[in-house]
């Protein structure tokens, strides 16, 4: 068969479970092989092979090649024990049609292939409309790689991988594949919400994505997020600082005091008063409950029975002006103190400061959503998410690369909630994740999905992780330290596109997550190029080393590198560090020192014309 065959590469020796121990023929002396003027890498880790099975052939990936492939007791008349290989089943094909799993294994002495380029397309020629290009074959540039679409977002999946392995690149790719806008058979349907943490995806996706920010540029929407659709107990944390259960109850009470107000002044449909809660995304305001807890805390009173308040001015809730009272006297002439007060004063104090802190307006000061002193808000819930959701593009991206960092994991958790809790809860309407699912891509997901965080931001996204499939909800989750990512979020990626990785506590965590046990092939993520990466799970037919198509160059991520040596080299020009100070103190990175006016007027052809024809 060796004589003949030019794919042969040595029979069946051993098979336990899924992997098989392979010998290999001593008629092979190269690494390489020529058939039908292409040359294949033979025996490498990652390569396929073939193994025929009458009607069925079964296909395998080599997952280790060499002396520690043999068998622990090889027979005496195997000089060679370099000359071994071991396979991992992973599907078979039946009547051209490629399925992952097995139905049978091979038996003893079973001849082994080398698969080529006729055997490729039929495991990965597959051009339905759910398959979706990614990139090429490592080893074979000229088949493609495609992906399930359905299976990549509803199963979700993790793209991780080191600084500088080409993550960026890659996300943005996959986007533009999902999209699929110059295809006939395209997504003009998509609906994707990237949380951009860097800022580095909105040049990327110019053409497909409407972008909203916290420090907006021209030709982006505000990003505003209301703080009364957050859950009470977050909310607090964030203005009032950590609370004891006693002061915690005093501002819940209060919330919720304000909520009943204000849905008797504006009702909400959908909501009976009788099941209004304090997480209820009811609009209420912050200032109204600083104004009458402060004025609870400090107030004093005179008269006999000491019931008269002692005010001396009323104070503002819309400007943040406390009430202001006859201090408290020594001894029985009075005024007296409030007996009943909560002794919350301090986080009073907090409170009034995170509202005047404008590096928190988009959340605490939210524009149209921001309710009136009787909580009475321009705009409802509606409009916001038909803002994130509902526009005409397939990609919404919410840069949060102004957000200060007290404030991000927050944030994020809210956001993720308010989206989840909207589909979830209309799973039966056209709007809802079922009928047109949404695709989360959560960018450096270990710095707000740690293990141990136990933020908003890891409940909503385990819930995510565990049961929205269900909803038409998938996550895409995207990392450079897999080791910080929750384990049962990343456990719950059914697909893994994993690039170069060279901590081995990151790759064992990959490892780890991965539904084939393929520990040789994994062994290669130290080694992969840049934009190389393998590709396994529920949206690939068979674990893939793959190189990840490029997008344009004016369609990628403003993350590469600086040109060091091509900077230096240059002269340096005049610098003016006033611009630079100008930028830090707006938190803005086209802030200007002066301001250029300059008045344009149109300038009409015809008239110049006729100058220049005067003057001749």
């Amino acid at each position: 068969m060796s004589g003949s065959d030019p794919t042969y590469l040595g029979v069946v020796s051993a098979v336990s479970g899924a992997s098989l121990t392979v010998k290999l023929a001593e008629s092979l002396d190269s690494g390489f092989a020529v058939i039908k003027g292409h040359t294949y890498r033979v025996g490498q880790v990652g390569s396929f092979v073939r193994i025929p099975q009458g009607y069925q052939d079964l296909f395998g990936i080599v997952s280790e090649v060499g002396a520690t492939a043999a068998p622990a007791t090889p027979a005496a008349s195997d000089v060679d024990s370099g000359r071994w290989m071991k396979v991992q089943l992973a599907g078979e094909t039946m009547g051209g049609h490629f399925e992952r799993g097995l139905s049978q294994h091979p038996n003893i002495n079973d001849s082994v292939h080398l698969v080529i380029e006729s055997d490729l397309r039929r495991i990965y020629g597959s051009t339905g409309d759910d398959q979706i290009v990614v990139g090429h074959l490592s080893s074979a540039e000229n088949i493609t790689v495609r992906l399930s679409l359905d299976a990549l977002v509803t199963r979700h999946s993790a793209i991780l991988g080191s600084t500088g392995a080409g993550k960026s690149t890659t996300v943005a790719s996959l986007l533009r594949s999902i999209v699929r806008k110059d295809e006939a058979v395209g997504s003009p349907g998509a609906r994707i919400l990237m949380l951009d943490i860097h800022g580095e995806y909105t040049s990327a996706l110019a053409d497909l994505a409407k972008v909203f920010s916290a420090t907006p540029a021209p030709g982006e929407e505000p990003l505003l997020v209301p703080y009364w659709a957050l859950e009470a107990g977050e909310l607090l944390d964030f203005v009032a600082g950590d609370l004891s259960e006693s002061h915690e109850i005093a501002f819940t009470d209060k919330i919720a005091e304000l909520k009943a107000k204000s849905l008797d002044a504006q009702p909400r449909p959908g909501l009976d008063p009788k099941s209004l809660t304090v997480d209820s995304p009811v609009p209420f305001s912050l200032k109204q409950m600083w104004y009458e807890l402060i004025d609870f805390e400090t107030m004093t009173f005179t008269g006999k029975d000491r019931d008269q308040p002692a005010m001396e001015d009323q104070g503002d809730a819309t400007t943040l002006t406390p009430p202001r009272y006859t201090p408290h006297a020594m001894g029985s002439a009075g005024p007296w103190m409030n007996s009943s007060a909560k002794g919350i004063r301090r986080p009073l104090n907090l409170l009034r400061s995170r509202l005047l802190d404008r590096r928190y307006d988009f959340i605490l000061h939210p524009g149209e959503w921001e309710p009136d002193t009787s909580g009475v808000v321009a705009s409802d819930l509606d409009k916001l998410l038909q803002g994130w959701l509902g526009h005409e593009r397939q990609i919404t991206i919410l840069d949060l690369s102004g957000v200060p960092s007290s404030v991000l994991t927050r944030l994020i958790g809210s956001i993720l909630r308010i989206v989840y809790e909207a589909l979830f809860w209309s799973r039966e309407k056209s709007e809802g994740g079922v009928e047109r699912p949404l695709l989360v891509v959560m960018e450096e997901a270990h710095r707000y999905l740690g293990p141990d965080s136990g933020t908003v931001a890891v409940d909503v996204v385990k819930r995510i992780a565990k049961e929205g499939r269900k909803y038409g909800v998938g996550a895409m989750v995207v990392s450079q330290r897999p080791a910080e990512v929750d384990e049962t979020i990343l456990s719950q990626c059914g697909t893994v596109v994993a690039l170069r990785l060279s901590n081995p506590v990151d790759r064992a965590r990959v490892k780890g997550t991965l539904p084939d046990n393929l520990s040789g092939l994994m062994d290669l993520l130290p080694v992969l190029r840049t934009g190389e990466a393998i590709i396994t799970g529920e949206a690939a037919r068979l674990p893939v080393r793959c190189r990840i198509t490029l997008p344009a160059k004016d369609h990628q991520p403003r993350s590469r590198d600086p040109l060091v040596t091509e900077s230096w080299a240059n002269r340096r020009t005049a610098e003016g560090y006033d611009r630079v100070v100008a930028s830090w103190r707006s938190q803005r990175t086209t802030a200007v020192v002066h301001e250029v006016n300059i008045n344009r007027s149109p300038i009409e052809d015809d008239e110049v014309a006729g100058e220049q024809i005067n003057e001749a």
